[in-house]
């Protein structure tokens, strides 16, 4: 059966799981994607949590070649990175489905997939 939000297979509440998907990024995306089995939340703030990273590590990649402006525009784009996660975090606490554009569709129908 799958649930929602209450508990994780893993033995966390749904919402902290959801919050930890997010706290190394790639790597406990990966891990509470791998480990869960019975919630759909779980598994979709672990896809977002994936696809961000690695939208987000692209990124970052890109403006590291680029010399001065690249440079300039990593710093500022760094604090940005930092609420998103932050922000992230808080909305799997709070049991919300919070969906980034077009990243969120993406994780909410690799989601449900899992579970068909």
């Amino acid at each position: 059966m799958v649930n929602d939000k209450g508990k994780s297979s893993t033995g966390l509440d749904g919402n902290v799981a959801g919050l930890l998907s997010y706290a190394l990024g790639l790597f406990t995306g990966i891990l509470f994607l791998v480990l869960e089995k019975n919630s759909r939340f779980v598994k979709f703030h672990a896809m977002q949590s994936i696809l961000i990273s690695a939208v987000l590590i692209i990124i970052n990649m890109i403006l590291g070649f680029i010399p001065i402006i690249g440079w300039i525009l990593g710093v500022f784009i760094t604090p940005v990175i930092f609420i998103l996660w932050l922000f992230l975090m808080y909305q799997a606490y709070q049991g919300k489905w919070f969906k980034l554009p077009i990243i969120g569709d993406v994780a909410e129908k690799q989601a449900g997939i899992m579970f068909k």
